[in-house]
């Protein structure tokens, strides 16, 4: 379907019959013990995305030669409103769906749709992103993963790092450089990588929080068929900028539509049970966040209004995510003053072990997906049109250049 209008009444039958799934199926993870390494929630994620593909639920906007449903944007909207009441449970697949997928939607061949996007829609197959490197993680144009072509295929030797998920993913999206003689914003190529292959070694990262959720990747003689190249050779930049943006309008507008608080609702909770709810400044305080997640919401519906069928968002979700962030820095501070030390040093409960995880690893808001001042350069430069900043190395053949670990 190309119209994005739907009759009332066909908006409602599609809502019912939405809201009798979320009601029989999203029921919230059921997590037995620690989860570091995220299998347990990733093993009920993908269960549930797979009724929701049986349910004629899934990619509903992608075209069911490509395993989605067909529907319109109206039906979408529809499913993020319903959606946003209930247990979060695809939290796990906003890499997968909210960047992978849309990318090999826009920019994947005809051969590359058939091949991935139907398990992609499903969760049969979950995918991550490999960009950062340990020499290049804001700027991301200094990695130095190389590519290179070898008859039908391509070797690829290199090193990723802070992948998130890439030990439960079945494929990933990777930039690597494959012609150095070019400046290092051109030369770049997108590829799609297989993850079981014994040439990539994942290691895990041990966090703060406990988690072990992102990894380091490495890369050694990796062959990959040449067929696995994702848009135009030397073209790599343009598509993980493209990505860039997707994945910030993913982390910036989450996975729902509509006002949505859910800290501002944690918040209340919290200061229930430590029963400071009555108190003027708490109120005050909580007040603040939900106005500015309202606020986060209303942005997030117009970026997400504003995004044309299979066209890349613009740099405006760049506001969304550095929003977030400022969201976080409060949230720590009034958590903090709702239950002091108990929030992380409490009794072993839900609620002791959501605020122990949001204090050690919320701090990660401000560097995941692009660090702030990453998005101030862009709103500055791509929204409010104001000069850049000077570029040295511009012209520069990549080769030449002394960055990021690169010495020889």
């Amino acid at each position: 379907m190309s119209d994005d209008t739907l009759t009332e009444e066909e908006a409602t039958a599609f809502r019912a019959k939405v809201k009798a799934f979320l009601d029989e199926h999203a029921t919230g993870h059921n997590i037995v013990g620690a989860d570091p390494r995220d299998e347990q929630s990733m093993a009920q994620t993908k269960a549930y995305q797979a009724k929701v593909a049986e349910a004629g639920l899934a990619g509903l906007t992608y075209p069911t030669e490509y395993g989605g449903a067909g529907l319109t944007k109206a039906h979408d909207r529809i499913w993020r409103e319903e959606a946003g009441k209930y247990p979060d449970m695809s939290g796990a697949l906003t890499i997968s769906h909210g960047m992978c997928l849309p990318m090999m939607a826009e920019y994947g061949t005809h051969e590359q749709k058939q091949a991935y996007m139907a398990d992609m829609i499903s969760a049969k197959t979950v995918w991550c992103q490999m960009f950062s490197e340990p020499g290049a993680g804001s700027d991301v144009a200094s990695l130095q993963t190389r590519a290179e072509l070898d008859g039908d295929e391509w070797i690829i030797n290199g090193q990723k790092v802070w992948t998130t998920l890439a030990h439960v993913c079945d494929y990933g999206i990777l930039i690597a450089r494959t012609d150095p003689d070019q400046p290092k914003h051109a030369g770049i190529s997108m590829f799609a990588v297989d993850m079981s292959d014994p040439a990539i070694e994942i290691r895990a990262i041990n966090q703060i929080d406990g988690g072990q959720h992102f990894n380091e990747v490495f890369f050694t003689d990796l062959r990959i068929p040449k067929d696995s190249l994702i848009g135009d050779l030397n073209n790599g930049w343009r598509m993980a900028t493209a990505m860039l943006m997707y994945e910030r309008v993913a982390i910036g507008t989450g996975s729902t539509s509509g006002i949505s608080r859910p800290w501002s609702k944690r918040l209340i909770n919290h200061a229930t049970k430590t029963g400071v709810i009555e108190d003027p400044v708490v109120r005050q305080s909580i007040m603040k966040i939900y106005s500015e997640e309202t606020a986060k919401s209303l942005v997030s519906m117009r970026t997400r209004a504003e995004l044309k069928a299979g066209k890349t968002p613009g740099p405006g979700g760049s506001l969304g995510k550095l929003h977030g962030a400022k969201i976080m820095r409060s949230l720590r501070t009034v958590a903090g003053e709702i239950g002091g030390v108990a929030s992380i040093a409490g009794e072993e409960g839900y609620d002791d072990q959501l605020w122990r995880g949001f204090f050690l690893g919320s701090f990660s808001a401000n560097i995941a997906g692009g660090t702030d001042e990453i998005q101030k350069n862009i709103i500055g430069d791509r929204v409010l049109g104001l000069p850049r900043e000077p570029a040295v190395d511009k012209g520069v053949a990549f080769r030449e250049l002394r960055v990021g670990t690169q010495t020889d």
